[in-house]
Parts: C-alpha cells; structure tokens; sequence
C-alpha cells in the first residue's frame, strides 16, 4: 500500500474510533466510513451492514450505502420464520459458516453467484466482486451463539475487483468500524430494554443518571388506571400459557391504546394498567385530556374486535374498568436500594385507582373526576358524589357519553 492511501486509511480508522467515543449514530458512521474510503480511491461502489438489536419487536437494522446515492436505513422485524431473502442472502451463508469471510467473483460466467439472487441483481448493475465479513462482538464461539456481532458487505464495479492491499485496508477499517457499531449496539440495547421494562420517558432518565431512590421530580399528568374484570376465576379456570395470552390481548387493548395516542406506560400491577398522559406547556391540560380520552376509546374499540374473536373460537370475552383522572405526581424511585422501581405515587394515584375500583358498582367501563371532566367540553353524564376510601372529601364521578 503506497504511503497516501495508508495516511488516509488511518485517518478514516482513527476518524472512526473517535467517533465511537462519542454519542454514536450508526448511520452517520456507517455513511462516513464508506465515503472516506471512496475519497482515499478505494474503488467501492456498494456497501452494506446488519446489526442484530435486543428489542421485543425489531430482530436487526441494516444500512445500505450506494457511492452517489441516498443511504438507506432498514428494520428487519422479529418474526418466527425468517423471511425468504434472508434466506436467499450471502450473508446468511456467512452468519451460519466456519469462514470469517466470504468473497465472490461476479465477473466468473460459472461462479457461486447464481445461488444468490442479490448477487445476480448485482452483477447486473455492474458489480464486479462481492466480499463480506463478520465481526464478532466477544468471544467467537459465544459471540456467534447469541448472534452478537455485525455482517458487512463491500462491492466493487473495478474490472478484476479489490486489489489484495484494498481488502486489507477495508479489513483495518471494518474492525476499527465495529468498535463504533459495537458501542452503538449496547447503548440502544440498554434503552430498548429500559423502555421495554420501565417505559420510554422513565427509561431515559435513568440512563441519563437519575438512579439513586429517592429522586424525582412533580409532574402534572392525566393520570390513567384500568383493570381487567373477574382475572381471578380466569386465572382459576384456565391453563397458565392461556391466560398469559388473555393477559396479552387485554394489555394490547388498553395499554397498546395508551401508547399509541402519546401517553406513557408506568407500570403493570397484576392485570392492571398505570400509565400518563404528561402535560406539557399552555393548554396542555385540555390536550393530555383529549390524547386519553382518544385512547379509552380505541381501547374499547380494540377490545370489541378481541371478544368478537374470541367469541367465534368459543372462548370467554374480556371486560375491564377504566379511570381517568388528573392531578400531580411524583414522578421517581421508590423502594429499596438495591431494588428500585421507576413510578409516580401521590394522593391523586391513589384517587384514581379508588375511582376505577367503582366502576362495576356503577355499571360504567369507564369513568372520570370531576378535575378530568372539566378539561373537556362532552355531554358528561354525572354519576353522583361518593367519598373514596382514604379520602376525606366526597368526589364528583362522571362517565363520558356513549359513542356509537
């Protein structure tokens, strides 16, 4: 390698080093590796990388650079069979092999490149040689037992393909490049997992440091808390795998709901659902108001499609109680130090756990405080004043007009 092509190829392994040390973007990395490489006359025309992710629903993403082109950024859904490219892929073949490296000539009328219907798109568009590499993340054998690395792929339309001293250079930068993706994977692993386990808005501040029992901070949310009705002689009549899957078409229901119209899961508590809707700048009230209300009623939505599926297999139907409520929270961690749960607690949770606990005496899916109500302006139907258990003054309870 003559002496300019190693000073660049060193400036793009330390440029990516550096950036591994930073808050990484995969795509910005990926897409600045590969355009050094071009600027140092590396001849690549195409450039592809997969990283497998630990996320309940995303399996891998994958970047795909063409030299001149838009990169492209891709979520491969987790999914019990595997999808017919993947299983068409060259980089399959490598992932399952005893070879670190796969090379195939596209200039060769007879070559390997037949089996792969990527390549033959390839050859077509003018590739001249397909080489993938796999970079582990750990020890190989355990590294490739729970699939923790990265497949890169590099292309070429250069009559003849890389020269012996450009592979050697793509491989210095993709080991320095896996050190970026690396510490990229981990950082998005352990939000994915916060997220997953304690909801987006609490998962952030904790790996932003706030760890210690006892921090928090006083939010004023929408505060909603459903239930799911007669979960105890479910739970008694049917096998424990089938009522995890009733568990799961329930919180599908409410708490996908939540999700879906802005507000925040905090907690499941047995079959129960603590989520908020966080108030945010002026107006903000009416507007927390109006996501949760959207989305009580997407939940009653969702589950008037759940029965009626499980009322054509012969299986029991589904109902749960729902309320709504606002007021401030605080917004932190409890418990123990070695054993920390990230929640809101106040007097206005306990309220609206108290109010849902009527809703099967008032004959009401759902209902709402007499705060909740007057944020927005619907035909309320009013249900009277009860006194909650714990709470000295008697509370107005409303329900929200029925909608066809």
């Amino acid at each position: 390698m003559d002496v300019e092509r190693e000073s660049a190829i060193r400036e793009i392994t330390d440029w990516a080093v550096g950036q591994a040390l930073c808050e990484v973007d995969l795509e910005r990395l990926f897409v600045g590796v590969c355009d050094r490489l071009c600027a140092a006359g590396i001849p690549l025309r195409r450039a592809h990388l997969a990283v497998g992710t630990l996320h309940p629903l995303v399996g891998a993403v994958s970047f795909r650079w063409w030299r001149g082109e838009a990169p492209e950024q891709m979520s491969h859904l987790r999914t019990v069979q595997p999808s017919q490219e993947w299983e068409q892929s060259p980089l399959k073949r490598l992932e399952e092999g005893d070879d670190a490296e796969l090379r195939v000539s596209l200039e060769d009328p007879a070559g390997d490149w037949r089996s792969f219907p990527l390549l033959v798109d390839l050859r077509e568009s003018g590739i001249t040689e397909y080489w993938c590499r796999r970079s582990m993340f750990g020890r190989e054998s355990a590294a490739r037992r729970r699939k923790d690395g990265m497949l890169v792929s590099w292309a070429t339309e250069r009559p003849g393909g890389f020269s012996d001293d450009e592979r050697a250079a793509l491989r210095r930068v993709q080991d320095r490049l896996a050190v970026g993706v690396k510490m990229a994977k981990r950082e998005q692993t352990a939000l994915n997992v916060l997220t997953a386990y304690l909801g987006a808005n609490a998962g952030r501040r904790v790996l932003s440091g706030q760890i210690h029992r006892g921090d928090g901070e006083l939010l004023h949310a929408v505060i909603w808390y459903s239930d799911l009705r007669g979960s105890t002689p479910l739970a008694d009549r049917l096998p424990g795998t089938k009522f995890l899957e009733l568990l799961n078409g329930y919180f599908e229901c409410t708490a996908g709901a939540v999700l879906d119209h802005g507000g925040e899961v905090l907690r499941y508590i047995g079959d129960a659902v603590l989520a908020i809707f966080q108030v945010d700048g002026p107006g903000g009230d009416a507007r927390a108001a109006r996501m949760a209300m959207a989305a009580a009623q997407d939940a009653e939505a969702r589950l008037a499609r759940l029965n009626a599926s499980r009322a054509a297999l012969g299986e029991p139907t589904l109902d749960f109680g729902l309320a709504l409520h606002v007021g401030e929270v605080l917004f932190g961690n409890v418990g123990v130090p070695e054993r920390i749960d990230f929640t809101v607690v106040g007097p206005a949770v306990n309220e609206v756990a108290r109010l849902e606990s009527l809703t099967k005496d008032l004959d009401r899916r759902i209902v709402v405080s007499n705060a909740f109500s007057r944020l927005l302006p619907l035909d309320w139907e009013a249900l009277g004043e009860t006194v909650l258990r714990g709470v000295e003054t008697g509370r107005r309870i409303y329900a929200p007009p029925h909608v066809e």
